[in-house]
């Protein structure tokens, strides 16, 4: 009994425990359930919002590049409609001026017919008029000859001969005012002549005396000294006061300006920036700034050493600065340096034999030029510039005197005066002292080309190399190669004999065969 009590007590034990465990397990589960859903609907909310804001971003991205693209249309639209307005425009102005030019054509045709109707309607009325003149005119005849007595041959003879008696008198007076007119053409075309003459002569002599060129090692450097948008040439310009020349002439620049010295430094700070390589326009001032202090220092150098020379000691730095200056001027093509100490070494001998104040005749020889140095920038003749400087820096009065005397400009008053001036000829006029003149160089260089070609056979000939070359070419139909050899000889002995030139003159006869086809 207490087993089956004991056994149901178990059971009901049991179904109790089973019982509040399963009621237990109801419960954290409904508890669970809650919680997941409340979760759930958490993150279907979140969810709802993340895609209401990329619905909204979409719709945003979409509205915009929709309105980018309406834009564009729209530009493009714009656009097309200008083009096509002035289309439109164009069209209308051509339509305007159609119209207007059918109108013109259409007004000109009518007068042209009605200028055809006049004409014809004139036409009638001349010849109407003709045969009514042709009568009159025969009438006439036969009165006039029966009041005249004359016959028709009779009356065209007196008629011819009053006829030649004016035209000679009108002829006459046309002759004279010929003639008057032509005198006044005549002296207005030689003023041009002799003007363009000199402007021409003028020109080349300037061409001659005022540049300098500038080798360069290759084309390359052509384009680095012009720099970018031609920076590097204007600067080097603005630095030297002068102009440069860059044209086709190969692998070379041109250095151009009135001013020796000028010329001088932009040469040799164009010669040292190519040395360099480094050309911008910093880099130029620099250089041109030290070629500057160096000639600068040059110029008294030269200045001393022609003063030590000639033993001259006591002259003002000033004047030894001008005659430095003077280094880089030429007359004629005689250095002017080399010039006034030649002129005081020769003025020093000739002061020696006559027993005079040598030292002071040299010192005079030595300035007698001293107003070239600054010609350029002075106006009035370089006697008068030299007597002011003399004057300004206390020369001796008989050195002044030489100064201003060596052109005769002024009585000499000194012998030493006489010695400067004789000294100065001696200088400038000895053989080799000064170079000829552009004439006699174009008459020697026209001479040898007429030489050669006034023998048979020559076809042409052309002086070259200052002269110093002809080249003759011949006509290989007629000169064979023994007679081109005996041709040069010939040529070259006539030049012998009848010209006169420095050194040498090369011959050079050229015979060639060429044989052309064209390919078509």
């Amino acid at each position: 009994m207490e087993v089956l009590l004991y056994i149901l007590f178990s059971i009901f034990l049991a179904a109790g425990i089973f019982l509040g465990g399963w009621f237990l397990s109801r419960k954290l589960g409904n508890e669970r359930l809650a919680d997941v859903e409340q979760t759930a609907g958490r993150i279907i909310s979140e969810a709802k919002k993340n895609a209401e804001t990329l619905k909204k971003e979409a719709l945003l991205e979409a509205k915009e590049e929709w309105y980018q693209v309406k834009v564009e249309f729209e530009k493009g639209a714009q656009s097309k409609r200008m083009d096509l307005q002035k289309y439109e425009r164009r069209l209308r102005d051509k339509e305007s001026n159609l119209d207007r030019k059918m109108d013109l054509l259409n007004q000109k045709d009518r007068e042209l017919k009605q200028f055809r109707r006049d004409i014809n309607q004139r036409d009638k009325n001349l010849k109407t008029k003709e045969s009514k003149v042709g009568l009159l005119f025969e009438e006439q005849n036969m009165r006039l000859e029966k009041i005249a007595g004359l016959t028709k041959e009779q009356a065209k003879q007196e008629l011819i001969r009053n006829l030649e008696e004016k035209a000679r008198h009108e002829a006459a007076h046309a002759a004279m005012e010929i003639k008057e007119k032509a005198a006044r053409d005549a002296e207005k075309e030689a003023r041009k002549i002799i003007t363009l003459a000199i402007q021409r002569y003028a020109a080349e002599h300037v061409a001659e005396t005022s540049v300098s060129v500038v080798s360069l090692p290759n084309e390359e450097m052509k384009g680095r000294i012009i720099g970018r948008e031609g920076r590097n040439i204007r600067s080097f310009e603005t630095a030297t006061g002068i102009d440069v020349i860059i044209d086709d002439t190969p692998e070379a620049v041109i250095l151009s300006g009135f001013d020796p010295i000028r010329r001088e430094v932009a040469r040799l700070a164009m010669e040292k920036l190519i040395v360099d390589g480094r050309i911008h326009p910093g880099r130029i001032e620099e250089v041109v700034e030290k070629t500057r202090g160096e000639i600068n220092q040059s110029i008294i150098e030269a200045g001393e050493q022609a003063a030590f020379e000639l033993s001259l000691h006591g002259i003002h730095p000033e004047i030894l600065k001008l005659l430095g200056r003077l280094k880089y001027r030429t007359s004629y093509g005689q250095n002017v340096l080399r010039h006034v100490t030649e002129v005081g070494s020769i003025c020093g001998i000739m002061a020696a034999e006559l027993g005079l104040n040598q030292t002071l005749a040299k010192r005079a020889a030595l300035l007698h030029d001293i107003g070239k140095a600054v010609a350029h920038d002075v106006e009035g003749s370089h006697v008068e510039i030299g007597v002011q400087i003399a004057r300004r820096y206390g020369e001796n009065n008989l050195v002044i005197n030489a100064i201003a005397a060596h052109h005769e400009d002024v009585e000499c008053e000194s012998l030493i005066a006489v010695l400067v001036k004789a000294a100065d000829a001696v200088s400038g006029g000895r053989p080799g002292a000064r170079r000829e003149t552009l004439e006699n160089y174009i008459k020697r260089l026209e001479r040898l080309e007429e030489i050669a070609e006034s023998l048979p056979g020559v076809d042409k000939s052309y002086a070259i190399r200052a002269g110093r070359e002809v080249r003759i070419v011949v006509q290989p139909g007629r000169v064979n190669d023994i007679q081109a050899a005996e041709l040069a000889t010939t040529i070259s002995k006539t030049i012998e004999g009848q010209l006169q030139y420095p050194g040498q003159i090369k011959v050079t006869v050229i015979r060639e065969i060429r044989a052309i086809e064209y390919a078509k």
